[in-house]
């Protein structure tokens, strides 16, 4: 791994709110999906240096075109509330402003090193929190702007996920980019949020083993540790892809819906239930332990299951978490083709009447999903993808924190590659372990 640069030698210059040229004022209803995101997503957007377009000029242009993105997007301008009748989160659509920072580091593009790699300076060029405002008052986006000496920049956003969800968020990026552009909308925004309200009577007409209830309201998904964690890349491209895709094919497998998001999240899966150090009394070759059920947590996109499906343009999230158990022998002995088939059996579960099922279970319960692992796949969002005036990022990534159950699936910073990097964080044996399990598996 190359060296990180550790001291951005980091300035803010200006911190303001941008608001949207006329003020509304109503309230945005929010699904249950929305309720249980109440957290930031921050991403960064690192751009090039470009002669036509220095960092002041794209400050500039960035405030205009977030100002005329409220028009379609009141909710950006907006404040989270809590209903003190209902209890439910919702959105004062109040006209109250987005975040806006401009900030400058010392540091070139390319003395930051691998920008692939989580560095924990990075946290430095995405603003969640204005110190100049009262916890009560907090933008749900905040847009900061960080120069570089060379020219270049980064754009970094910090959102609350129950405004948005992966691809809601990539329209937006090229909504904004293309009234930047003094273009029209590339997609117009669907803000019914209502469109995934629970039924009256809520139906929980499914099991549902990925979610747990919780008493504690400011618990999360899977909390940030504190333990010493292990951060590992692991690189996948389309050859050692197409390798595992080979591998699923074997067998008895004709049924089986070989993706590449399916072979890898298998394999992961695998290797992350086997990682356990050998010699304690979660050794993976103890009896007990092999009786084990091991769960894996991923994303699946309901718009297109629902039964009428939600706009392509729909806003709000609308992901569910599906999920995948087997026994830790399973996962030892069976067949690859095997492991893919559950994987791909949790999101083939994703039907309109299941998909309704667990929102009206949240109707009823508070709580989130859980599992052993989680992967969170920024992989195909095509946030790279998106061209604004000054071009297409260099490279979009999220801002990443200590978390050792959720294992991210990041796309490689060549646009044109098929393959993925792997983020895992593991106590520092059992990423011994489960590095000389992928290695094995890919020989």
């Amino acid at each position: 791994m190359e060296s990180l640069c550790q001291d951005l030698k980091f300035t803010v210059q200006e911190t303001s709110l941008v608001f949207p040229s006329h003020g509304t004022k109503k309230t945005m209803f929010l699904s249950n999906v929305d309720q249980v995101l109440n957290f930031d997503v921050q991403t960064l957007h690192f751009f090039r240096p470009s002669k036509d377009f220095p960092p002041e000029i794209v400050s500039e242009m960035l405030k205009d075109g977030v100002g005329r993105a409220m028009e379609s997007y009141e909710f950006v301008a907006g404040r989270l509330r809590t209903n003190p009748s209902s209890g439910r989160l919702e959105v004062e659509c109040n006209g109250a402003g987005a975040g806006f920072v401009r900030a400058r580091s010392e540091c070139t593009l390319d003395e930051l090193g691998d920008l692939v790699y989580p560095n924990p300076a990075f946290a430095n060029l995405v603003t969640s929190r204005l110190e100049n405002l009262p916890e009560d008052d907090q933008p749900i986006c905040t847009f900061q702007i960080t120069s570089f000496k060379c020219g270049g920049f980064v754009m970094g956003v910090s959102t609350n996920h129950a405004a948005f969800d992966g691809l809601s968020f990539r329209n937006f990026l090229g909504n904004l980019a293309s009234l930047i552009s003094n273009n029209s909308l590339s997609v117009t925004p669907c803000n019914d949020r209502r469109l995934l309200q629970a039924r009256s009577p809520p139906q929980v007409t499914f099991t549902h083993h990925e979610l747990v209830q919780i008493q504690d309201s400011t618990s999360q998904v899977f909390e940030a540790t504190s333990q010493d964690l292990d951060i590992e890349i692991l690189k996948l491209g389309s050859r050692e892809i197409d390798k595992l895709k080979e591998k699923a094919g074997r067998g008895e497998s004709s049924c089986v819906r070989i993706t590449s998001f399916n072979v890898v999240t298998a394999l992961i899966w695998k290797c992350k239930a086997l990682s356990v150090p050998v010699g304690t009394d979660r050794d993976p070759r103890n009896e007990d332990l092999d009786e084990k059920e091991s769960t894996i947590l991923y994303a699946v996109d309901i718009r297109s299951r629902l039964n009428p499906p939600l706009p392509f343009s729909y806003t709000g999230n609308a992901v569910l978490t599906a999920y995948a158990r087997a026994k830790r022998k399973e996962l030892l002995r069976e067949p690859f083709w095997r492991i893919v088939e559950k994987v791909e059996g949790g999101a083939k579960r994703m039907t309109d009447e299941y998909a309704r099922s667990v929102i009206d279970w949240g109707e009823m319960h508070k709580g989130f999903p859980h599992g052993e692992v989680l992967v969170s796949s920024w992989w195909k969002l095509g946030f790279a993808d998106v061209e604004f005036p000054w071009g297409r990022p260099k490279y979009s990534c999220p801002v990443v924190y200590h978390r050792k159950d959720i294992i991210l699936f990041l796309p490689d910073i060549d646009p044109s590659s098929k393959g993925v990097n792997v983020l895992v964080a593991l106590p520092p044996k059992e990423m011994e372990i489960f590095q000389a399990l992928f290695q094995e598996f890919l020989a």
